[in-house]
């Protein structure tokens, strides 16, 4: 009999929250989901598809629907991964929780997506700490699906493995790339801005706040400018940098970073909420335009 996978999560301690790390690829117990799991599921997937009519970018909503996903159960990776790998060749493996950073390069640079097997608990349903099953396979799966995206995650998969040779420089720049394109990215379509970034599209709050509210900057997409941008992790993002296409985004990232980490490390890093002369600033709401050198 196969025993059940862990359920890893962060510690709470004396210092706060604490990550733990594992690196274990389980099979999905999907016979052993209570109701309770496959109705936080269902609630949160219901939430989501209303929020996001309007606000989430096509391909995302179309490859959602390519996947067969419902409210009514849990998906099954095995089923999920027929369609996945007949369209762009990546495969979903379970994992137990957070993964280490090199693991989870390598991961990528082999189209292999780690999806956490677990949900989170009812009373976590606004809110918890890391990513779990709704985070990863709501937020993330469905664009694995588009070729150019799913090709950006697998270079982006092979950067970090280099990356993580270089030092904890080039970690910090590569991981704030990630951060501000896979899981909180918005992209210009002919109709508005729209949400792709996995972080946005899996959170009632942050799918309004990032479009309708005047608060947070929306950026030009520019790699160094990126590269520079502290985020937080505890809050609505401050900033958000918006592509024109996923091809624009796979061509930026193409070249060699390593030049680029040596020019990073002699300039200062950049509050999440600033704005920069020269930068392109999208208005809220409608996206109508540019405005230039941070006239906001």
């Amino acid at each position: 009999m196969t025993a059940q996978p862990r359920r890893v999560e962060h510690l709470q301690t004396d210092k706060g929250n604490v990550p733990v790390y594992t690196t274990a690829v389980v099979e999905q117990p999907w016979a052993g989901y209570s109701s309770d799991d496959h109705a936080t599921w269902a609630a949160l997937f219901e939430r989501q598809r209303e929020v996001l009519v309007s606000r989430a970018c096509r391909e995302f909503i179309d490859n959602q629907q390519r996947f067969g996903m419902t409210p009514h159960a849990i998906p099954k990776f095995d089923e999920l991964n027929r369609v996945l790998k007949a369209g762009t060749g990546w495969e979903l493996i379970g994992v137990e929780g957070l993964l280490p950073e090199l693991t989870f390069f390598d991961h990528l640079a082999n189209r292999r997506f780690p999806v956490t097997w677990w949900i989170r608990r009812p009373d976590q349903i606004d809110y918890i700490s890391e990513p779990d099953l709704f985070h990863d396979l709501f937020g993330h799966v469905p664009l694995l699906l588009n070729p150019m995206f799913a090709d950006y995650m697998q270079a982006y998969g092979a950067g970090g493995v280099k990356a993580h040779g270089l030092g904890a420089e080039a970690l910090v720049n590569l991981t704030r790339l990630y951060w501000y394109t896979v899981e909180f990215g918005l992209i210009r379509q002919d109709d508005g801005l729209r949400i792709y970034g996995s972080g946005i599209v899996s959170s009632k709050g942050e799918s309004i706040h990032c479009l309708e509210s005047a608060a947070p900057n929306r950026i030009g997409f520019d790699l160094h400018r990126i590269m520079r941008t502290r985020y937080r992790i505890d809050t609505y993002q401050k900033t958000y940098f918006v592509i024109d296409s996923f091809e624009q985004l796979m061509r930026a990232t193409e070249p060699d970073f390593t030049p680029y980490y040596a020019e990073l490390a002699a300039q200062p890093s950049i509050p999440a909420g600033s704005v920069l002369e020269g930068d392109k600033v999208y208005q809220h709401g409608t996206g109508e335009g540019w405005l230039q050198d941070g006239d906001v």
